[in-house]
């Protein structure tokens, strides 16, 4: 049985990316936001306060996490292509998820704000030269992050919460 945190397994990096490789995550962070969307049309307020798992988040806390989580990579991409290897500031993502818009807000506004952030953020993507894919921030936890790896990890990131919704869906036949 798949464990239902890691619908689509846990995220792998091998090293440096293909053009193919990074034409397709490019791909996957473009279409985010309307994956999501199409993930929780329809849903009800009960629905959207359903947990994908014993123990986890909601589909309404996943909504609002998506952004957050995006927002932070944006900003971070942002921080690498204009300092030299900086040092971010992680965040606990787990006691964003617990605060009340986090819990309660309607999905609409983080949904709108990730239309937003992703159409900015695909901008800066997709105008990145082969030099600057080589640059790198410092994760006080992870270490040194390469844009190409985070590239990966964020087009993981947002499958890995889409799959959350779309497996709860078929479990539940929503």
């Amino acid at each position: 049985m798949t464990d239902p945190r890691y619908p689509i397994g846990k995220f792998s990096f091998d090293g440096r990316l293909t053009a193919e490789q990074k034409q397709h995550y490019l791909g996957d962070i473009e279409q985010t936001p309307a994956r999501l969307r199409a993930a929780v049309r329809g849903l009800s307020d009960q629905q959207l306060n359903t947990p994908y798992r014993e123990g986890g988040w909601t589909v309404r806390q996943v909504a609002h996490h998506v952004p957050d989580s995006h927002m932070n990579a944006y900003i971070r991409f942002k921080l690498a292509l204009t300092e030299d290897e900086p040092t971010i500031k992680p965040y606990l993502e787990d006691r964003w998820a617990e605060l009340p818009e986090s819990r309660q807000a309607p999905i609409e506004v983080s949904l709108a704000l990730l239309d937003s952030l992703h159409q900015r953020w695909t901008m800066v993507l997709r105008n990145i030269t082969d030099e600057d894919w080589k640059r790198t921030f410092r994760h006080p936890e992870l270490g040194t992050m390469s844009l190409e790896k985070t590239l990966a990890l964020y087009s993981w990131h947002g499958r890995h919460h889409l799959a959350h919704v779309t497996t709860l869906r078929e479990k539940m036949g929503w």
